[in-house]
């Protein structure tokens, strides 16, 4: 089955006359109807024989990134099985008991067994099971430096800092802006530290969302005329303890999660 890749593809097999003849308003309309499943090619009236004959067996759509996600996970918990959790508790600053890998994770305790399972009292989101998952097998343990750096610092960073800014940064400073318990929060519900003065900022929160994996939210207030700004820190180690993907896919979910509880408390 041929496979396509967005509802522009679809809308090139089509004449574009906007004939109406499958009862949507556009061709456009019928291309997207076709790529979400909900309609089929060959209901175009004016589809040529041999794309008709090419598609009539329906659209294969592509994987989605959730449906990537969760194969990755699923394959995380199969190797997790091949590694030595009480040797891994040592590296990762956590710790082993009972066949279990105990990690703190914002201030909660998060554990993982041999068979990958999870046991915590935090609901578990892909975004904080996946980078777990990649923390303990690929996670060097090396120890923080001290040496705060933006993520494009960091090794691979450069091709991920405008997605960062975009899904992490930016989100989280719109709920800055508009949430004053904010920081409140990350002190008091994740363990967060209030830490001095860093690159000039008026709040600077310390959070720990794997145990050698610090991060630094940096907020500046607005001040005469200029505006807000957040930013966010990583130790110069951090690409070692874990890859730069999972880093970014743990500041997404992060800025999610305070999106969620500002609309639930603001």
């Amino acid at each position: 089955m041929p496979q396509i890749q967005n509802a522009m593809e679809v809308f090139k097999l089509l004449d574009k006359s906007n004939c109406r003849l499958c009862e949507e308003a556009t061709c456009l309309a019928f291309a997207a109807a076709v790529f979400k499943g909900n309609r089929k090619i060959t209901e175009c009236p004016h589809l040529e024989p041999e794309v008709a004959a090419r598609y009539s067996d329906g659209v294969d759509q592509p994987r989605t990134m959730d449906q990537d996600a969760e194969e990755a996970l699923r394959r995380m918990q199969g190797e997790i099985a091949k590694v030595d959790l009480a040797e891994a508790a040592e590296r990762l600053g956590g710790r082993h008991a009972n066949g279990k890998l105990t990690l703190r994770i914002l201030g909660k305790e998060f554990s993982v067994d041999s068979q990958g399972r999870f046991a915590t009292d935090i609901h578990v989101h892909g975004w904080i099971a996946g980078p777990v998952l990649a923390y303990i097998l690929s996670g060097a343990g090396k120890a923080p430096s001290g040496n705060w750096v933006p993520l494009r610092e960091l090794k691979g960073g450069k091709d991920w800092h405008r997605f960062f800014s975009q899904r992490c940064e930016k989100p989280m400073k719109a709920v800055a802006d508009t949430y004053t318990d904010l920081f409140e929060d990350m002190v008091h519900l994740f363990n967060g530290q209030r830490v001095g003065q860093h690159f000039d900022a008026d709040i600077a929160v310390v959070l720990h969302p794997l145990p050698k994996l610090p991060l630094l939210v940096c907020y500046w207030k607005p001040d005469e005329g200029m505006p807000s700004d957040l930013n966010l820190f990583f130790d110069d180690t951090a690409a070692a303890n874990l890859a730069i993907e999972a880093i970014y896919t743990l500041g997404a979910g992060m800025a999610l999660m305070f999106e969620r509880i500002a609309q639930r408390h603001g």
